[in-house]
């Protein structure tokens, strides 16, 4: 057994020295998406997916000259669907949906359960088709159209930060408000719940609770949390996180911050991330008007909810320091309204002032230079086109400790 194997998993800051982290290489689910489905398969466009591919190989290997374990999730799922157990699990959940009917379910089900553990994970990413079934015929098969979609794909797999999050030694799989979405978390939950390597782990929250999602979940310091409310994340959702965090002592403070309910800040992780242990890159055009609620335990259950007060003021006043460095990039509106969009909020730390960031942010990127933070530039030209940057694309499951 290597080192890493034997490392524990846990995280309880944005950036501590990055030891291990889950990835998603682009795969066949890319190519499902077309001008038909990829709204609401929710990509703004149709990626290269051949391109998409090199670009993520030159993120995961960014890391890795960093010293990072990189896991991929398709692989820890082939793993995991060696176990029948898993196996069957998976293949209930899939074929849950009302939309396939009695026949086409009966059908799926049988052919699913003979497949190899590689050929069933092609299909629970790539989803499958209409025209792509031997059997099962029926009215459902012959209402819809060939290419209709019986299991649908899920091209937002790139994104892992979203279906789960790590906070201390538990896994906290999330549950994705998106109907395209749903089926990540699930995924997720059974490699996190059936693979050797993490069945030991605790975990909590889950896909079947309220809507909570890894991008919204910040890590701002040991025992401080913030969890954006917004598109994705529900207020009852932060309520039932920080109840279970506050429980297992894995926190003392989490912040409630609302930000707005729009596609370019789907995510607190788009408006701002962590690049050291007092600094953070902010979307300047919320900057000022970010604010939070932060929510303490009572200590019989009941939680305490302050009165909201500007975000880097809570957030300092948790983290029990004097200032919560806001890295000014000084951008002109059009500019930083630009570099949001192209996620230039949305950096990856793998060390204390050390943080991926996409290439084509240029006046983010070297803005964070100037206040001492070094960039891994990578590229992002069609990564991008989900709506994610370098923090989207990665799940931390070990960092050390600060």
């Amino acid at each position: 057994m290597t080192d890493a194997d034997q490392r524990q998993p846990g995280v309880s800051s944005e950036v501590g020295r990055l030891r291990t982290v889950l990835l998603h290489r682009p795969g066949p689910e890319l190519q499902r998406l077309t001008p038909r489905n990829n709204d609401k398969l929710l990509f703004d466009g149709i990626p290269w997916v051949t391109r998409a591919q090199e670009e993520h190989d030159a993120f995961a290997e960014a890391l890795r000259a960093r010293g990072v374990e990189v896991l991929y999730l398709t692989e820890l799922l082939v793993e995991t669907l060696a176990s029948a157990a898993a196996r069957d699990h998976a293949i209930q959940g899939v074929t849950a949906s009302l939309r396939l009917g009695d026949t086409m379910r009966d059908y799926l089900r049988q052919a699913l359960t003979e497949m190899s553990p590689a050929e069933l994970k092609d299909v629970l990413t790539a989803g499958l088709r209409n025209d792509e079934v031997r059997g099962g015929f029926g009215l459902v098969t012959s209402l819809l159209h060939n290419d209709d979609f019986l299991i649908d794909p899920l091209p937002n797999l790139l994104f892992t930060r979203d279906s789960s999050v790590w906070i201390r030694d538990k896994a906290a799989v999330t549950s994705l408000a998106m109907p395209a979405r749903e089926r990540e978390s699930q995924l997720t939950e059974l490699i996190y719940t059936r693979h050797p390597r993490f069945a030991a782990s605790p975990k909590i929250h889950g896909w079947h609770r309220e809507h909570v999602e890894g991008g919204d979940v910040l890590l701002l310091a040991p025992d401080v949390i913030a969890v954006g409310v917004g598109e994705r994340t529900t207020p009852a959702g932060v309520e039932r996180l920080a109840r279970q965090v506050f429980a297992a002592g894995d926190a003392h403070t989490v912040l409630a911050v609302p930000i707005a309910q729009e596609r370019a800040t789907m995510h607190l992780d788009t408006v701002c991330t962590m690049v050291d242990v007092d600094k953070i890159v902010m979307y300047p055009n919320v900057a000022d008007h970010l604010t939070a609620h932060a929510v303490t335990d009572a200590g019989d259950g009941t939680l305490l909810v302050a009165e909201a007060e500007p975000f880097l003021v809570a957030a300092a006043k948790a983290m029990e320091i004097d200032t919560l460095h806001q890295i000014d990039t000084g951008l002109d509106p059009v500019t930083a309204e630009r570099e949001q969009w192209d996620d230039g909020n949305n950096t990856l730390a793998v060390a204390p002032r050390v943080a991926v960031a996409y290439e084509r942010n240029i006046e983010t990127n070297s803005r964070l230079e100037e206040a001492g933070i070094e960039v891994i530039a990578i590229a992002g030209s069609e990564l991008g086109s989900g709506r994610g940057g370098p923090r989207c694309m990665s799940c931390p499951i070990t960092r050390d400790e600060i």
